[in-house]
């Protein structure tokens, strides 16, 4: 007796039927990318422009010129477009700075050129920069540590010139970074274009500090107040 099996049939190519399903991550089409990159271009200018919590994502959208409901495709919350446009004003910024002192050896040049570098970007009514210096950390608490981890890493670049520098021992490196980044970043607010230019401005801030370095410590500390 002849016991008959059932064959089983053979497995189509991938070119036929349903496309099998892949365990890698999906890739974004250039239209996505485009459309989240419009989105982040109307979320800067809004934050820039009017601060984060005056503004909706309905509002966002808008300036994009899509849907409210279409924001929400390519970010969960505003907290998290916010980083998303913090994150690529930083990286900006960053790679601005880092252009500016690629072929410079000599330290005090590497500074100057980089502090120009900052200024420009500060300066020139960039929405991205002024969401980074309108947007405080703490004001958006979801989003804190990652927003001080971004401004972390790009001072890390000044931190890193800044030692390199030949200062006289003793010199506070840090407090001198703070000051000069804060120099740089309060001149947005009385910054007049067609006065000084903002390499002109970032040079005589540097230029201020410098002369002062040079100095010899008086030694004398000013009394706390009150005392």
């Amino acid at each position: 007796m002849v016991i008959k099996t059932k064959q089983r049939a053979a497995p189509k190519p991938n070119g036929g039927g349903k496309a099998a399903k892949s365990g890698g991550c999906r890739r974004r089409g250039p239209r996505q990318d485009n459309r989240r990159a419009l989105l982040l271009d109307a979320a800067a200018r809004q934050f820039g422009g009017r601060g984060y919590h005056a503004v909706t994502m309905r509002e966002i959208a808008a300036g994009a010129d899509m849907l409210a409901g279409s924001v929400y495709y390519h970010f969960p919350s505003k907290d998290d477009l916010l980083i998303a446009v913090y994150e690529e004003g930083v990286r900006r910024l960053a790679d601005r700075v880092e252009a500016a002192v690629a072929d410079i050896d000599d330290p005090w040049n590497r500074l100057t050129a980089a502090c120009r570098a900052h200024a420009n970007m500060l300066l020139d009514d960039s929405d991205y920069a002024q969401v980074i210096l309108s947007v405080h950390p703490a004001d958006v608490p979801p989003g804190q540590d990652r927003l001080i981890a971004l401004r972390d890493a790009y001072e890390e670049q000044f931190r890193t010139m800044i030692e390199a520098l030949p200062l006289p021992p003793g010199t506070n490196r840090a407090a001198l970074r703070f000051t000069l980044l804060g120099a740089l970043n309060w001149s947005k607010n009385w910054y007049r274009p067609g006065a000084m230019t903002p390499a002109q401005i970032s040079r005589e801030i540097l230029d201020i500090l410098r002369c002062r370095l040079a100095e010899p410590a008086t030694g004398t500390d000013l009394p706390e107040p009150g005392g």
